[in-house]
């Protein structure tokens, strides 16, 4: 494990704590939620999802440079873990894994990490990132880091990526 930064790094002292915090967006006061609007507009003949279904879509990443990053988004409004309704919640171990295998069977790929930052929008999501084979600097939490300061994939190669996913959850339906 190693931080995509030269030695030597300053520690910074952490700013006054923000209380209240001010609303995410999605929440009350925050500005509208972004993947609502998205989905109430939703048109799968201009956005094509990599794969849906009744609570769940699987969407592109932009500006990916690792290609088979995807995120995954409740079609409902929840927050988190803790208000997702029960049967989202059961299904959401199954889409998990199966978005797992999916991103697996690109090739080339060691782990993939599964990623929920809770301080963005309010709207569930969560984020798959995929540790390339023999990157080992990125493990653990060090691979959004990396993925962040790498250049930009080839497009080609996002969509093979994308389209071996697509294949592979489209096997599973």
């Amino acid at each position: 494990m190693t931080l995509p930064y030269a030695e030597p790094l300053t520690r910074v002292e952490l700013g006054p704590r923000v209380i209240p915090e001010p609303p995410r967006v999605g929440e009350p006061g925050g500005d509208p939620c972004g993947l609502c609007k998205w989905f109430a507009d939703f048109d799968e003949s201009e956005h094509t999802p990599i794969w849906s279904n009744d609570e769940w879509v699987l969407c592109r990443a932009t500006e990916v440079t690792i290609p088979g990053v995807v995120w995954l988004a409740s079609r409902g409004h929840h927050d988190s873990f803790a208000d997702l309704p029960d049967k989202l919640a059961a299904s959401y171990g199954p889409v998990v894994a199966r978005i797992e295998r999916a991103i697996l069977s690109v090739g080339d790929i060691a782990r993939v990490h599964v990623y929920r930052w809770g301080d963005g929008s309010s709207h569930f999501h969560i984020w798959f990132f995929p540790r390339p084979l023999g990157m080992l600097e990125a493990r653990r939490e060090m691979l959004p880091l990396w993925a962040d300061l790498l250049p930009e994939a080839p497009k080609a190669e996002v969509a093979e990526a994308e389209e071996k996913i697509a294949a592979a959850m489209a096997a599973g339906d």
